[in-house]
């Protein structure tokens, strides 16, 4: 199978300034600048396959969207190649325009003081949409979103999710072969953000349509996506399933203890790191290496009269935060 998205070497800079504050500082703006260049992406290389769904992750600041901004045609690149359904993504040829689309979460596309349906219809006529192709797509996408009720109401009258949701069908009414997210479910409630992770993954799967998202929240990742891109102050770390990622970087396993009877703290330190640790003594989370979590399980179970043991792996959360915080530092 051939890649739909080829990137090689990529890189992309911006010029920016330093300006000391005041007015003084001002004026002195005017005759000398400070100029310095920011890395936003720095040499980084990828494919991906047609249906696949990626999850694109990294810290604030690490080139996530300024990634996709080139993937899709936003952006010039400083260095590099791309490739996208063998188009430059920079040249935004009509052609390519036609077959993607990008959400991002902090953007509407949708006009405030109209109502969703008319949004969709200026995009049925921008992208040329027959109207039995329309009209099947409006359909299917407002049922699977429980939204075809709030379709003729005012944007501004729906709330957040609802809103989220009219997005994603602006998005999709031409059929996009490659959808790049941006955040997607950023400020929305919990039975919002899974409504839509369920809608991206039944998309992604019957539609065969590839994903590429990123995402702070790493529920997001989890449930739509089965392989990952890290990348830290511009640079690829990690690019496989995401299964893999725990085994690769989570040393330890997570042993979550209900005790029949108060212990302490003291007691149970020798078993491993306590995570949490309920007052009275009588639940307690302990970080244990992997290699070794079954025999420890074994002692504390020998020592103490435990009601209920959970052993379970470190959270993808946990796994992130601590390649950002440790080994993916940047070096000086």
């Amino acid at each position: 199978m051939d890649p739909i998205i080829t990137v090689g070497h990529l890189s992309r800079s911006f010029r920016s300034y330093k300006k000391e504050p005041g007015v003084l500082g001002s004026l002195r703006s005017l005759y000398h600048r400070d100029f310095f260049d920011v890395h936003a992406v720095k040499d980084i290389s990828f494919t991906i396959n047609p249906g696949e769904a990626i999850g694109f992750i990294g810290p604030n600041g690490a080139g996530k969207t300024t990634t996709l901004k080139m993937l899709s045609g936003l952006l010039y690149p400083s260095a590099g190649q791309v490739s996208v359904l063998g188009y430059e993504p920079f040249q935004r040829k009509p052609e390519y325009l036609k077959k993607y689309a990008l959400i991002m979460g902090q953007k509407s596309q949708l006009w405030w003081d109209l109502p969703p349906l008319e949004g969709f219809i200026l995009n049925k006529e921008i992208y040329q949409v027959s109207d039995t192709s329309f009209n099947a797509n409006i359909r299917y996408l407002a049922d699977l979103l429980d939204v075809t009720s709030v379709l003729k109401i005012p944007v501004r009258k729906l709330s957040l999710g609802q809103r989220m949701k009219c997005e994603l069908i602006a998005a999709l009414i031409h059929n996009p072969q490659i959808l790049f997210l941006d955040e997607p479910t950023i400020g929305l409630d919990v039975v919002v953000q899974k409504k839509i992770r369920a809608f991206l993954k039944t998309h992604n799967q019957e539609k065969k349509t590839t994903i590429i998202l990123t995402s702070h929240n790493m529920d997001d990742v989890q449930e739509i996506c089965k392989r990952i891109i890290i990348i830290n102050h511009g640079s690829l770390i990690y690019d496989g399933p995401l299964a893999d990622l725990t085994k690769q970087y989570a040393k330890n396993k997570v042993l979550k203890l209900i005790f029949n009877q108060p212990v302490t703290k003291t007691k149970l330190k020798k078993y491993g790191a306590i995570t949490h640790f309920e007052v009275g003594g009588l639940s307690a989370t302990i970080s244990v290496p992997r290699v070794k979590h079954t025999t420890i399980a074994g002692d504390i179970l020998r020592d103490f009269s435990v009601d209920d043991l959970d052993i379970a792996e470190t959270s993808l959360e946990d796994i992130i935060r601590e390649i950002f915080e440790t080994s993916l530092q940047p070096k000086p």
